[in-house]
């Protein structure tokens, strides 16, 4: 479904970084949420983001792996935790299609946009 416009100013906003996974936990009581522990480099540091994806892929499968960050995402309350950060995936149809891995060469911390 298409999104309605932004402009090039609210685009402008979007920090997005390259982050590395350093611990991805099921949140008990979800059969949706992980808990992921990301590295965004010096200006962000280690964060909690949760995300949808424990149907889509096992936690082990994420360890080390560098994924995009939307790093200046407003914090949200998700099952009685923060998520600091929002990692972009591929969607279809509302369900996830892929995730996006970045290569090693790129430093984590690195702005994507």
């Amino acid at each position: 479904m298409k999104k309605p416009n932004c402009t090039f100013a609210d685009f402008l906003k979007l920090d997005v970084r390259v982050g590395q996974i350093k611990s991805a936990i099921p949140v008990v009581g979800s059969n949706k949420l992980l808990l992921l522990s990301v590295d965004t480099g010096a200006d962000y540091g280690v964060v909690e983001i949760l995300s949808g994806i424990a149907k889509y892929v096992a936690p082990a499968d994420l360890i080390d792996k560098r994924v995009p960050v939307v790093a200046n995402l407003e914090p949200k309350q998700m099952a009685g935790k923060t998520s600091h950060g929002f990692i972009l995936m591929g969607d279809l149809e509302g369900h996830i299609a892929h995730l996006f891995f970045l290569p090693e060469t790129l430093p984590i911390g690195s702005v994507i946009c």
